[in-house]
């Protein structure tokens, strides 16, 4: 049988970068296609090509049905039956759910108005076939992250494509959302529907595939049914390493010394009363990981706002046995606090500047003493940084949005280790990066309790918290609902903590 969608030699250059080295892979209707690979093995580009936003060098083709296709754009891609669930969100905030999944397609009654009755009808049949309960009249602007993922899902499935790409459309998902969309998918393709779906979430790839095509530094590489390999081996051709290597455990440099203790405390309201994060209290020690797991939406990253002053609280925060004040992140960033947020594009990074220049945001009166910038000093710091982080960019002038996930997530941790924190917070560090980097970050994070640095380590992925913490507090509902040793935490323990 002729797949839907061939691609075949395909290469793309950019400057200084080679993204993709004559790659193919197909794809038939009613079939679940893995692509697989680490972040900058050239996924996303393949995947931007195969939509008509970039197009390729000369010399590949892609073939639908057989026949050879130039994707001139994004409209014309869609046109043709090839929709995509992009891993960055692009909704409209101040949109309704239904203005945002008929955006620019509204149905029209027959004086030319939008039909807005009609339009809310058919979002809520869209929302309910995803398994969503949401009123599609709702603004997006206060939906959580997850629920936005969510109508991009019903956006794209709206638009009845014959081929439906995925980039890590679970990144941003709840446990109950991630299985809504798994089941969707399923539905998808007994209808018919194939679809090309990119996860590091590796036992997604295979509940959910029938093959597995895999890209390494901008090649293909393999390429398999995917009843016939295991995990093990899908890793080893990932990354070119063994799975033992990626999750092993290191060893603790936790000390008796109290870096950070919290007492009682409490999200205030507006009104002054206590939220529903209460009584929250724990230490973290020199040289110590503390693991924080907990469901999303259990108030884990709340708590940790609330330390870094960017939420009122109530409640003591003692920084090595003092009481310290901390009213904004100014105050957090003077005791001697960093914080890797989760959404490194929103908040942890300026996408349209370089790698310098972000770098430095935490920093820059370092090299200004009188507001002048000493260029050659910041240049040679920020490479110093590259240098130990393995920061994989042509030069330390380049935009950090053309830098993959894994190393985008280094260049945060570099901007706030250049300040030599005591304690450092970060919040899903390696959320939407590959197995091989998230290794990358585990060693970073080791190397620095090894210095003495506390660490606060937030991770939805209870593999990663039983692998890198000394401790781990679970969060429940806004409180603190267990404390294991590394040695007596297991998944079945944290995960009860967690739901009961």
């Amino acid at each position: 049988m002729t797949p839907f969608l061939e691609v075949s030699h395909i290469s793309k250059t950019f400057p200084g970068v080679r993204a993709l080295n004559r790659v193919s892979l197909h794809v038939s209707r009613g079939e679940v296609l893995a692509l697989a690979g680490e972040n900058g093995a050239g996924k996303s580009t393949l995947m931007k090509i195969l939509t008509g936003v970039l197009q390729p060098d000369a010399g590949g083709q892609i073939r639908l049905e057989g026949q050879p296709v130039v994707l001139a754009d994004n409209n014309h891609a869609r046109a043709l039956g090839i929709g995509i669930i992009y891993q960055e969100l692009s909704v409209v905030d101040n949109l309704s759910i239904a203005e945002n999944i008929f955006l620019a397609r509204e149905p029209l009654n027959r004086f030319g108005f939008i039909d807005r009755a009609r339009m809310n009808a058919q979002a809520s049949e869209l929302l309910a076939n995803i398994g969503m309960t949401l009123d599609p009249r709702r603004l997006v602007s206060g939906l959580s992250v997850g629920q936005k993922q969510m109508v991009e899902i019903a956006k794209a499935v709206s638009c009845e494509p014959k081929i439906l790409i995925m980039d890590e459309p679970t990144a941003s998902l709840s446990h109950h959302e991630t299985r809504l969309l798994l089941d969707l998918i399923k539905r998808l393709r007994e209808r018919g529907i194939g679809v090309v779906y990119i996860s590091h979430r590796l036992e997604e790839l295979f509940e959910l595939a029938d093959r597995v095509t895999v890209l390494r530094d901008g090649s293909t590489v393999a390429d398999a049914a995917m009843r016939d390999v295991d995990r093990a081996w899908l890793v080893r051709e990932m990354v070119a390493r063994e799975l033992s290597e990626l999750y092993a455990r290191s060893a603790s440099h936790a000390t008796r010394d109290v870096v950070l203790e919290v007492r009682g405390l409490s999200l205030r309201t507006r009104h002054g009363a206590a939220g529903w994060i209460r009584d929250i209290s724990f230490s973290v020690h020199r040289g110590e990981i503390l693991g924080i797991a907990g469901l999303v939406g259990a108030g884990r990253t709340e708590i940790m706002e609330m330390i870094f002053g960017m939420r009122p609280a109530t409640g003591e925060v003692l920084i090595e046995g003092r009481a310290a004040a901390i009213a904004s992140p100014h105050d957090a960033i003077a005791h001697g606090i960093g914080f890797a947020t989760e959404d490194r594009k929103a908040q942890g990074l300026v996408a349209g500047m370089s790698v310098r220049e972000n770098f430095s945001l935490t920093h820059l009166e370092t090299y200004s003493p009188l507001q002048f910038v000493k260029r050659a000093q910041e240049d040679e710091r920020c490479r110093q940084f590259v240098r130990e982080l393995g920061v994989k960019t042509p030069s330390i002038e380049q935009k950090v949005v053309n830098l993959s996930g894994g190393n985008q997530q280094k260049v945060v941790l570099a901007k706030w280790l250049a300040r030599k924190p005591r304690l450092l917070i970060v919040d899903e560090p390696t959320r939407g990066i590959d197995i091989g980097a998230k290794a990358e970050v585990h060693a970073v994070l080791a190397q620095l309790a090894s210095q003495g640095v506390a660490i606060i380590a937030i991770s939805s992925d209870l593999q990663e918290v039983l692998a890198i913490s000394d401790r781990i507090l679970v969060v429940r509902e806004g409180r603190v609902n267990g404390l294991f040793d590394r040695d007596d935490a297991t998944q079945e323990r944290v995960m009860a903590a967690a739901t009961a």
